[in-house]
């Protein structure tokens, strides 16, 4: 399968949020979070096609034979205290189950990766689920280093 990865513009959104969907979806069956609407959603992805350079980015991939939707991935930028620097965080990574295996989730993880250096982040970190075993193969497979930090969050 061939595809094609690029920064997502305003017309992009409603495939987008289709993709989210699928992403939302995925997470409230294993982790039981709740999902936001459509609306929120393209708000989002508004907010961050308004600021990329203080928010973060958004990539989408295509299928190069047809232009299907297959992925997206969400990177935000934040700093380390730890290593004195800008740190670039990649919260979602999501492949159509059709395109799985395909290579795709590498390729989304490499692009990120290339926004982090152009950003001028020193590192690319994320998280996944501790049930998510054929998200943790791919994330062991490109190189990325498991991190024996927990995570809390607190609603506000």
């Amino acid at each position: 399968m061939e595809f094609t990865i690029a920064r997502v513009t305003q017309g992009d959104l409603p495939e987008l949020v289709a993709l989210m969907r699928g992403y939302c979806a995925f997470y409230e069956e294993t982790a039981g979070v709740v999902q936001a609407s459509d609306a929120d959603l393209a708000a989002f992805g508004r907010a961050l096609l308004a600021d990329p350079e203080r928010e973060g980015v958004q990539l989408m991939a295509w299928s190069v034979e047809d232009g299907t939707p297959l992925g997206f991935a969400t990177v935000f930028w934040t700093w380390s205290t730890l290593g004195a620097a800008r740190l670039a965080v990649m919260n979602d990574l999501y492949v159509d189950p059709a395109a799985r295996g395909t290579g795709l989730a590498d390729a989304l993880i490499a692009a990120c990766r290339d926004e982090a250096r152009e950003h001028g982040a020193t590192r690319l970190a994320w998280q996944t689920a501790p049930d998510n075993h054929r998200a943790q193969a791919v994330y062991d497979r490109v190189g990325g280093r498991r991190s024996e930090w927990l995570d809390y969050d607190l609603p506000v």
